[in-house]
């Protein structure tokens, strides 16, 4: 009886302290000291997304619309094309507001701006802009690189993991590593003058009022 017991403990504890080599190497850099830098610089991780999660991917099917013919007369359809990069290891905050900055330029406007901001953001969003500038040449029968603008240009909030932070007093914090995606859509021809309505003058803003008020229905009335 004694020998049973000493055989069924000893083969419930082996695979508690049996090392595990058959974690692979790409899992063991990113769970190192530092897993959320050591994944965002990894390559291999970086093409599937980190640890594997690839986020969103129904923005790229806009690049995969046919529309219909124009008629006879009409102006041709300009060029869109849609390009994004997920899980970024960015502040979501942050990376809107460059993101914001560069709409309604050109695309070498843009770069130019992008330039001046010595930021992490600045330089993701520069490499997804000449991205999506080779794929409107090689995918989209765009004649000249140049011809494009920024249409949309936006950032999402992506995953977030959460870690420890040790304290004094043997208290502990949270730690937020926050991840954003980047979403950008270039069109062809030159940007327009104003990509927002300009602010409307006060004329405009009297006559929007008094056609408010003309507007005006009672309720539950003839």
């Amino acid at each position: 009886m004694a020998q049973l017991c000493r055989n069924i403990l000893k083969s419930i504890s082996t695979p508690l302290f049996r090392p595990n080599y058959q974690l692979t190497c790409i899992v063991a850099r990113a769970f190192n000291t530092s897993p959320t830098v050591g994944a965002s610089f990894d390559p291999e991780l970086k093409a599937k997304g980190f640890l594997g999660r690839q986020g969103p991917q129904k923005w790229l099917k806009y690049n995969d619309i046919v529309y219909p013919p124009r008629k006879e007369g009409e102006p041709a359809r300009p060029a869109e094309i849609t390009h994004m990069r997920t899980n970024v290891k960015y502040s979501p905050d942050n990376m809107a507001f460059i993101a914001t900055m560069i709409r309604g330029m050109s695309i070498d406007e843009a770069l130019k701006q992008l330039s001046f901001h010595k930021r992490k953001g600045a330089q993701v969003i520069s490499e997804v802009l000449l991205e999506a500038q080779e794929m409107a040449v090689r995918d989209h029968n765009v004649e000249f690189k140049s011809n494009l603008w920024v249409e949309s240009s936006h950032a999402t909030k992506g995953i977030v993991i959460k870690g420890v932070r040790k304290h004094a007093k043997r208290r502990f914090g949270e730690v937020r590593y926050k991840f954003c995606h980047y979403f950008v859509r270039l069109r062809e021809g030159r940007p327009p003058k104003h990509y927002l309505p300009p602010p409307m003058t006060g004329y405009e803003k009297m006559e929007e009022y008094i056609r408010e008020q003309r507007a005006r229905r009672i309720a539950f009335s003839l």
